[in-house]
């Protein structure tokens, strides 16, 4: 049985290997600022600075670039409404809303885990200071 080309051609993403195009798809969709703002706009349409106002402590520049590697990537669309001052909206695409409930997972996830974490990491930080301090 032959594989169509497609699935040939899916069959070589190795995501382990540095030049795969899954890896850097993987690489781009595992940064926090991509996580946080396909959560944030999971409920509809979003003017960058109701984005920035939601997204605590993103740069302006982050955020920017955020945005535009999202819509070249086909996560979301850029919406120009000519008015005065002109609205740019941001919305998820289909690809992008395919994408959410992997975002959401991995946001309450670590909602959810937080607190065993901060105690495994102190864990970790006392056990290393006695060690230190022997």
């Amino acid at each position: 049985m032959s594989r169509s080309p497609r699935t040939a051609e899916q069959a070589a993403y190795d995501a382990y290997l540095a030049e795969c195009p899954a890896r850097q798809l993987l690489c781009r969709i595992s940064d926090k600022w991509v996580s946080l703002t396909v959560n944030a706009l999971a409920d509809g349409p979003r003017r960058y600075g109701d984005l920035s106002r939601t997204l605590v402590g993103v740069s302006q520049k982050m955020l920017t670039q955020t945005l535009r590697n999202l819509e070249r990537d086909g996560f979301l669309t850029r919406t120009v409404t000519p008015t005065v001052p002109v609205r740019v909206d941001y919305a998820l695409t289909p690809l992008g809303e395919r994408l959410l409930p992997l975002m959401r997972a991995i946001k309450g996830w670590a909602e959810e885990n937080i607190g065993e974490v901060l105690a495994a990491r102190a864990a970790y930080d006392d056990a290393q200071a006695l060690e230190s301090g022997r």
